[in-house]
């Protein structure tokens, strides 16, 4: 099993880092046909994304964050992510249709 980091944002790697996850590889975008059953990814990644990923039988656990408007489009540093209440938070995707 491998487990992914997905983030470009140093302050949710600085974050990420505290939180007693062991990370195998560090990327700034998930490639797909990296992702194995039974690897774990760790990020916020788009819906579809993570259904691809949850379809190959890997898990998902997003950086859930509730960012106020006057944060919205600025870098967050690790201190501001715990201030906020960062958690992470399991998602299952079924893509419908």
């Amino acid at each position: 099993m491998t487990t992914f980091f997905i983030s470009r944002h140093p302050g949710a790697i600085n974050w990420i880092k505290q939180q007693g996850i062991t990370i195998d590889r560090w990327e700034t975008h998930l490639d797909l046909a990296d992702v194995q059953a039974g690897d774990q990814v760790v990020g916020t990644l788009p819906i579809p994304m993570v259904a691809a990923l949850n379809k190959k039988g890997a898990t998902y656990l997003h950086l859930n964050v509730a960012v106020p408007a006057s944060l919205r489009g600025q870098e967050l540093s690790e201190e501001t992510l715990y201030a906020l209440g960062a958690t992470l938070q399991p998602f299952r995707v079924l893509e419908e249709g």
